[in-house]
């Protein structure tokens, strides 16, 4: 079985100015730089991705978007779209959030462009997926996941399937407190693994699936150690950097 490369990506949301970013940077980027056997990303706003890409430029800390246009340009008032982003020198880009999806309308069918569009651009997609606390309550979860990752991949060729990152975030663990525990977390990763093969066995092995609900230091290790488990696209944690690079070495003991 071919081996996976963890990957911790650090979502900072709506936080964080140009200065606040360049300070971050500084700050993680030596705690980083030394860091082998782990992929290392920034996923920050669009007004501070230059500065980031300027501060981590040479150190092997990728820098991603939160969101893109499908559509290279066009009249898309407030939109960015994938050239926008290679132009500044960003890695990749997270689509699909829970949060895009919950406040913003983001639906799957939008998805099934992004994710393709990303991928002809150069941009390594973290394809975000979950289900809320009702749909596991009810027993729906494994509905979920197989709706938002068969349609979000549709288009996405078999051969490129394992070039896309997916990110498994529990809705109902996202800022609040509550966390899956490392059972429920394989298992969901699991899943959403075997939804892969489906389409491709060789994609499967190589995909990376992250855990993103409420990852910390403290739970970090724990999570991580699962089979499935390939890194974790962390929150709050990672807008500190000793906190985020404590999750990093998590990651780094892990494997």
């Amino acid at each position: 079985m071919p081996e996976r490369t963890p990957y911790i990506a650090g979502n900072w949301k709506m936080f964080k100015t140009i200065a606040e970013a360049r300070a971050f940077a500084k700050d993680f980027r030596p705690r980083a730089e030394g860091v082998e056997g782990v992929d290392v990303g920034l996923c920050v706003p669009f007004t501070a991705l230059a500065a980031t890409v300027e501060e981590c430029d040479g150190s092997g800390i990728k820098v991603c978007a939160q969101n893109m246009h499908y559509e290279p340009e066009g009249a898309y008032t407030g939109e960015v779209s994938p050239p926008m982003l290679t132009e500044l020198g960003v890695n990749g880009v997270v689509l699909g959030h829970s949060e895009r999806r919950q406040y913003f309308g983001e639906t799957d069918r939008a998805l099934q462009d992004k994710v393709p569009a990303a991928l002809a651009a150069g941009l390594e997609p973290i394809l975000c997926v979950g289900e809320s606390e009702e749909e596991r309550e009810e027993g729906e979860t494994e509905r979920r996941l197989r709706h938002q990752v068969q349609e979000a991949l549709e288009k996405v060729d078999a051969a490129d399937l394992g070039k896309v990152v997916i990110a498994y975030e529990p809705i109902w663990a996202i800022g609040t407190g509550k966390v899956a525990t490392s059972e429920q977390a394989q298992d969901a990763i699991a899943f959403i693994r075997a939804l892969v093969g489906d389409r491709s066995k060789e994609a499967a092995e190589v995909v990376r699936v992250l855990y993103g609900g409420s990852m910390k230091p403290d739970n970090a290790a724990e999570i991580l150690a699962q089979p499935d488990v390939d890194g974790g696209l962390v929150g709050g944690a990672s807008l500190d950097p000793e906190s985020f690079a404590a999750i990093v070495r998590a990651a780094v003991n892990a494997k």
